[in-house]
């Protein structure tokens, strides 16, 4: 046996259980080796029941003697209880609360492993365990069971479908026995300075840790044979990363000229002062596109930091230089907000902007395919419309890519290939921490705009319960009769017969006709026609309509700066990230704005999800909440999203080990010790990159 052996040919998984292996992503030995526990007991102290004291944490292997649903039934608490005997003939119960599913577990006559915290219930006069941890233990291999899952430090997996704890504990153990000890890829200089254990003496450990082991340790994943693990997991992903960067850097590409007429052109464009982290931003973008290989560039930047005015100076650069720049958004209405809003700032200059999306007819999309292969139109702004192989560029020289969560590596690379190795840069309104960032677009630079423009004062967020939405709707009016505009948000269009809820539409005709008669009041959704959208869009931001009725197709991208309120209904529904892009759509003038957030029914994680945006307006603390409530899979979306798929390290738990690993990989391929040193590392990076972190190949 060996790493790459498939799980099926190991004793005791089989086909079926295979198919179970296969359907959560592993199927090697190696794969099996990287499934490590997610949590640990310490069953050492070991004992008989009649030894057992009240107060202690302590495991029994004792036998079923008999088992009951206990007299709850009628108010559904499902009490469960078994009573367990052992050589010392004392009798100690197990209690589970909603326990009914044991019936058809633990039946008299099973032999179980306990373990759990040991109480006198004085009423009855016994002792007991509350809720413990049970394993059930096989009459053949009872002793070599015992020494394994009892009586020591125990790993706890999470079950794969029907293959639980006990039997993937016994299937690490198999492995590890089978194994011939395992060569140590990482550089050994890198292990000696670090103090790493060796690689072999790593894995044994995190599956069945020593006798003397530290369980806080071990619980909070900082064990020396995990750190080196999660460490190594880190390393790798680190130095493809680093190795794709240096490779992008020695790449032919467009060295751009920063002359006195691009100067001028920006001068002229610009509205107004850009801040000073608007300058420090800009000042990276212009000395990269200045240099003669590609830019790829992550610009974040907090909802309304005014991103797209840097976007829109790098536009200027590559068009003063006789190219053309590509603007790819994930939706039409954010593309079609794009197009009027770059078609402002650049118009002005005599610049020719189009706009290509889905829903275009095949002779406008023809017509505007010419202007752009002919090279007459400057900018071209569109969605995945842009992508289409016809699409073609006479001189494509910057591709701007906004929202980039919501494309993957493989559309970025698309659209880069519409130009001979054009500068890119992605932009996103989802702020993530740097070092996070820098990971999950390892291949790419990154800037930050980290300050608001001048003389916006922070949004007020206040949160009221659906029958309090009268007084909302009369700070409505008031601050209309001020003179401002308001949003009113819901998260679904249509009325269906499993979600009876408030749709937008039949919220637009409550509001227009019954609580403001007298006020214009606007519908928004994603199902109106293109025109239709923009049509509405324009009457609200010339402020024909007072009050837009919308689903969250105003998330991202509408600046409307006399719109002061954004009532969010069913806020509860949303995430957090979402919450937070709907309210930075107020806040943009110079008056002060409010966000009033109305939940229904209010679960623990909505009402943690309400009090973060409550309590900060900071984009950043926001992303590290949301981050935390939902974890790294859904926080960034599928897999298409380029994140890796780690198997030990956890992008949010290690982020200092992860720190590490960065510098420690880019100073190796930045210094390598040697340049076998070096050949070794890409080699071993090839052969396992994709298949173990799911991304594009290295050099």
């Amino acid at each position: 046996m060996d790493l790459t052996t498939p799980l099926t040919y190991v004793k005791g998984v089989g086909p079926a259980r295979g198919a179970m292996f296969e359907a959560k992503g592993l199927l090697t030995v190696e794969d099996l080796l990287s499934y490590v526990p997610f949590r640990y007991e310490d069953r050492s102290n070991l004992k008989v029941i009649g030894q057992l004291a009240p107060g202690e944490m302590a495991t029994v292997i004792a036998e079923v003697r008999a088992a009951r649903i206990a007299g709850f039934r009628r108010r559904n608490l499902g009490l469960f209880e078994a009573s367990f005997t052992d050589a010392s003939r004392a009798i100690l119960v197990g209690k589970w609360f909603h326990g009914a599913y044991l019936e058809k577990v633990l039946a008299p006559g099973m032999k179980v492993a306990l373990y759990g915290k040991v109480e006198f219930d004085s009423y009855a006069g016994q002792l007991t365990m509350l809720h413990p941890e049970y394993e059930l233990l096989s009459g053949e291999d009872e002793d070599a069971d015992s020494a394994l899952h009892v009586g020591r430090v125990v790993p706890i997996y999470e079950a794969v479908s029907k293959i639980n704890t006990r039997a993937l504990r016994v299937l690490a153990h198999r492995v590890l026995d089978s194994l011939a000890p395992l060569a140590d890829e990482l550089p050994a200089d890198l292990r000696r300075r670090l103090k790493l254990p060796d690689r072999w003496t790593a894995i044994r450990e995190v599956h069945f840790p020593p006798p003397e082991s530290d369980l806080r340790l071990l619980n909070n994943f900082r064990s020396p044979a995990q750190f080196r693990m999660i460490f190594e997991e880190f390393f790798w992903l680190e130095c493809g990363l680093a190795l794709k960067r240096s490779k992008a850097r020695t790449l032919p590409g467009i060295g751009f000229q920063l002359h006195e007429r691009v100067r001028e052109q920006i001068k002229a464009m610009l509205p107004f002062k850009p801040t000073g982290a608007q300058k420090k931003v800009l000042k990276e973008i212009a000395d990269d596109m200045a240099e003669p290989h590609p830019m790829n560039r992550l610009l974040q930047g907090d909802v309304g930091s005014g991103k797209t005015i840097v976007a829109a100076e790098a536009a200027i650069i590559a068009i003063e230089n006789g190219y053309q720049v590509a603007v790819l958004a994930p939706t039409e209405i954010l593309a079609a907000q794009h197009y009027f809003y770059f078609k402002q700032l650049l118009g002005k200059l005599g610049y020719v902007l189009v706009l290509l999306t889905g829903s275009f007819t095949s002779r406008e999309k023809g017509q505007l395919k010419k202007l752009l292969a002919e090279g007459l139109a400057h900018v071209a702004i569109g969605t995945h419309a842009l992508l289409e192989k016809d699409v073609e560029f006479k001189r494509l020289g910057l591709a701007i890519v906004d929202e980039q969560h919501r494309f993957g590596v493989m559309q970025r690379l698309e659209l880069l290939q519409k130009g001979l190795h054009p500068d890119m840069l992605v932009m996103t309104a989802t702020p993530i921490p740097r070092t996070l960032a820098l990971t999950l677009y390892g291949d790419l630079e990154v800037s930050v705009i980290n300050e608001l423009p001048p003389g916006r004062k922070a949004i007020i967020t206040r949160h009221v319960t659906a029958d309090q939405v009268e007084r909302v709707y009369s700070f409505l009016k008031k601050q209309i009769e001020a003179g401002r505009q308001a949003y009113v948000v819901y998260p679904v269009i249509e009325e269906s017969e499993t979600q009876a809820m408030k749709a937008a539409e039949k919220m637009h005709a409550h509001l227009s006709r019954e609580v403001f008669p007298e006020i214009p009041v606007g519908l928004l959704h994603g199902r109106l026609p293109s025109d239709e959208k923009e049509a509405v869009m324009e009457h609200f931001k010339r402020g024909d309509l007072k009050i837009l009725v919308s689903t969250t197709v105003i998330e991202v991208g509408v600046d409307v700066p006399n719109a002061t309120v954004m009532v969010i209904e069913q806020a509860e529904r949303f995430g957090l990230a979402q919450l937070h892009q709907l309210r930075g759509r107020v806040g943009r003038g110079a008056e002060q704005s409010y966000c009033i957030l109305v939940t229904e029914k209010l679960g623990q994680a909505a009402r943690e999800r309400i009090r973060a945006l409550r309590d900060s307006t900071d984009g950043f603390y926001i992303a590290e909440m949301d981050l935390k409530l939902r974890g790294p899979g859904e926080f960034f979306g599928t897999r298409q999203s380029g994140l890796p798929s780690l198997r030990v390290a956890n992008i949010l738990r290690d982020q200092e080990v992860l720190e590490i690993a960065r510098r420690e990989a880019t100073d190796l391929v930045a210094h390598p010790p040697s340049e076998e040193e070096l050949r070794r590392v890409v080699a071993f990076i090839r052969d396992h990159w994709q298949r173990r972190y799911g991304l594009v190949t290295v050099g």
